[in-house]
């Protein structure tokens, strides 16, 4: 059975992927307008899907920048 990897930090959903024997492939989304600023270096997993040959597809996504005014 494969995991549940979607709101995960990618690190811990990749550690578990691997810990479950499934290849990882990932592909990242972006907003289409930057409104608001992310933070490249902390990505979830928005979503996944199975591939063939145990492999699993994840989308990443980075985390919005928290802004005070």
């Amino acid at each position: 059975m494969t995991p549940d990897l979607v709101g995960r930090p990618f690190e811990e959903a990749e550690a578990i992927a691997k810990t479950a024997g499934l290849s990882v492939k990932t592909e990242m989304t972006h907003p289409e307008r930057d409104f608001f600023p992310v933070d490249e270096r902390c990505l979830y997993v928005v979503r996944q899907r199975q591939l063939a040959d145990e492999t699993i597809l994840l989308t990443l996504a980075a985390r919005l920048r928290k802004e005070v005014s």
